[in-house]
């Protein structure tokens, strides 16, 4: 296919995601419009709001600007007028950047990945910069720059994701596969890059998957203060309905928060404070219904949870090492401590960027410090995962695994013997 056309079908790609992530924060904030203040409503704000809370969700800290009157009416400090939104709802670039790998998979498909990588970008680019030019507010702001860059830089890593995943896997006859060729000269080395990137993915499924259960677990043990924190709110059903939908769109955030509190390091809701399994130290919180999950106590017996990411490294240790015996690659204990090294520290890189989205400033004083700490988080998954990781596949082999092996290889050698031939 020619490049032209794949460029212009991943722009289309492009305003269909910007399009689609749009209608995810209108839709709700429209309904809302309408049931809470009629058809006589200022329709003129619900744009503004609809943007600025669609580039929060693509990392862009905003300002928020509380106007005077609503100040007096609720009687709040003038220190509490002025205050920094940086903590996202992760669920929209999330969106953003699977909708964008597919995109760049389709891309790599037609054999033109570069080029669909780039008309992509460049269209989210361009409708990223006129949602920042035409969603401007007084209350909500968002520093111009970040917000053109931000959400297009987001997108941009999605569909090079998408794109050159499939091209090293298929092949593109171009750069992707001239780097093969120089990387399968290696030898025994040549599957240590790509094996530690296998190995670090299901390191981050693993890990995502463990702290999802985890939210259940407590979702089920504290339920009762996550109602009487919705109760003490006294919204109505259309309130509650919101809660609920924003409760969803955090929750990869707090995902991200739970697993901060596997690993050990725990996360911050408020400066000096701390949430983790040795111990938690609360002040004040927000009576927002989610931080009912918290738990309020913490025993010795908790610390037992950074065994989850140890768990995540070995099986992931053990995934690679079964392709490593079945490809007879990578025998020597160097090129597997190398590859156990390269998914400890993939891991700890995606625990730093994960930390870095989710946390921030979600208000004014002390609420100016929530979320995991990064460089804490990081460390801990690179060494927790290393330790998984290097015991599956630096242990010796043995005799049944060697056995399995031969047998293996002897029912691949039949079935092909056996094969009918055209």
């Amino acid at each position: 296919m020619q490049r032209l056309i794949v460029a212009l079908l991943a722009s289309l790609d492009a305003a269909i995601a910007a399009a689609v992530g749009l209608a995810l924060v209108l839709a709700p904030f429209t309904l809302l419009w309408v049931l809470a203040f009629g058809i006589d409503a200022d329709w003129g704000a619900l744009w503004p709001v609809t943007g600025s809370l669609w580039q929060l969700g693509h990392g862009v800290p905003l300002e928020v600007v509380l106007p005077d009157a609503l100040m007096s009416s609720l009687g709040i400090s003038k220190e509490a007028a002025r205050f920094a939104l940086s903590v996202p709802p992760l669920a929209l670039l999330i969106f953003t950047l699977l909708f964008a790998a597919r995109s760049g998979r389709r891309a790599a498909v037609a054999g033109r990945w570069v080029a669909g990588a780039a008309g992509g970008a460049i269209a989210f680019s361009v409708l990223s910069a006129g949602v920042a030019l035409t969603a401007s507010s007084d209350v909500l702001r968002a520093p111009l720059t970040a917000a053109i860059i931000i959400p297009a830089a987001v997108y941009a890593a999605g569909i090079l994701a998408g794109g050159i995943t499939h091209a090293w896997s298929e092949g593109d006859d171009g750069p992707i596969d001239r780097l093969r060729d120089v990387v399968d000269g290696w030898g025994e080395w040549a599957s240590v890059p790509g094996e530690a990137v296998r190995g670090a993915a299901v390191v981050v499924v693993a890990l995502t998957g463990a702290s999802a259960v985890g939210i259940a677990i407590m979702t089920v043990l504290r339920g009762g203060e996550v109602v009487a924190l919705y109760e003490a709110a006294h919204v109505d059903v259309l309130g509650a309905v919101m809660l609920t939908i924003g409760h969803l769109a955090y929750l990869p955030t707090l995902i991200v928060w739970a697993a901060s509190w596997l690993a050990g390091p725990g996360f911050a809701l408020g400066t000096g404070t701390s949430v983790s399994p040795a111990g938690t130290e609360l002040g004040v919180i927000p009576g927002i219904p989610v931080l009912g999950l918290v738990p309020a106590h913490a025993s010795i017996w908790m610390l037992v949870s950074v065994l989850v990411p140890i768990a995540c490294g070995a099986v992931a240790g053990w995934m690679v090492r079964s392709r490593l015996v079945w490809e007879r690659t990578a025998d020597g204990h160097a090129p597997r401590a190398a590859i156990a090294v390269g998914i400890a520290a993939l891991s700890a890189g995606a625990a730093a960027l994960a930390a870095v989205l989710a946390s921030g400033s979600i208000g004014p004083g002390r609420l100016a410090e929530v979320g995991p700490a990064v460089g804490p988080f990081a460390l801990a998954i690179g060494i927790e995962v290393l330790i998984g990781a290097g015991i599956l596949l630096l242990a010796p082999r043995h005799r049944d695994e060697l056995a399995e092996e031969r047998t293996d290889r002897w029912n691949e050698e039949m079935a092909g013997l056996t094969a009918p031939i055209d």
